[in-house]
């Protein structure tokens, strides 16, 4: 009897600009999809809407994963931020791209920090340019600052988590202020900014604003990455038995 497929997970990273642009990839998102079960790797920001439905035709989930600031003047929601580190625009626009692209195909895709933004900007979310700059006297969010975010219990990522509450790692400046409907708030801080958002209508699609990949060894947090490969592996099981039905 053959092994259950190992889902195939890409993951998306930071574009480097310079004489000789490059990929450059935290390796504890693919450490983190590898010990859950997956099978990570790396996909640049190279090729257009063909490209990337011709992508998602070979893989079985996608993470999102921290980057670079938005260039809100290029996507229409005002002026830049002075104090914004602006992702490139030929990666931000393939990353809207390849995030669209996935919603619509049902491909399994957790969100983190900038992915979490994406994934809301890419349907219609507002987003805050700059912390404590749009919510004056908030809490600290940049610099790995742990705090605790409550979640709803009614919520998809709440039946993953198997919390009401979950200690975070944050390390950002920009976060959602909004987002729009098919998405839904399923996560806020103790200040009420949004910390996770997800859809119903999806198998498995998640956004997170904080970091679960630096949260401890065993932490609920390792369950937004189980859940994702889990997703994945189904996904992977019913493109095998479509191809050889």
């Amino acid at each position: 009897m053959s092994l259950p497929p190992r889902p195939l997970i890409a993951i998306n990273g930071l574009l480097a600009t310079g004489d000789s642009p490059a990929l450059k990839l935290a390796t504890r998102y693919a450490t983190a999809i590898h010990k859950n079960g997956g099978i990570p790797v790396a996909i640049p920001p190279v090729g257009g809407p063909t490209d990337v439905d011709r992508l998602l035709d070979r893989v079985d989930g996608l993470l999102f994963s921290g980057g670079d600031d938005f260039d809100t003047a290029r996507l229409g929601l005002g002026p830049v931020h002075p104090k914004a580190d602006l992702t490139p625009a030929e990666k931000q626009d393939f990353d809207f791209v390849l995030a669209r692209a996935a919603i619509a195909r049902q491909v399994p895709v957790l969100g983190i920090c900038y992915g979490m933004q994406l994934l809301g900007l890419a349907e219609g979310a507002r987003i805050h340019q700059h912390l404590p700059d749009d919510r004056p006297g908030c809490q600290e969010h940049k610099g790995n600052v742990m705090h605790t975010v409550d979640v709803d219990p009614a919520s998809k990522l709440a039946r993953l988590v198997r919390v009401a509450e979950l200690d975070v790692v944050s390390r950002h400046h920009q976060a959602l202020a909004s987002v729009t409907e098919p998405w839904r708030v399923c996560a806020r801080d103790r200040e009420g900014l949004i910390e996770a958002i997800e859809r119903a209508d999806h198998p498995f699609a998640i956004g997170v604003q904080w970091h679960p990949e630096l949260a401890k060894e065993g932490s609920p947090n390792d369950r937004l990455f189980q859940g994702l490969v889990g997703a994945a592996a189904i996904a992977a099981t019913k493109r095998l038995l479509g191809t050889h039905a």
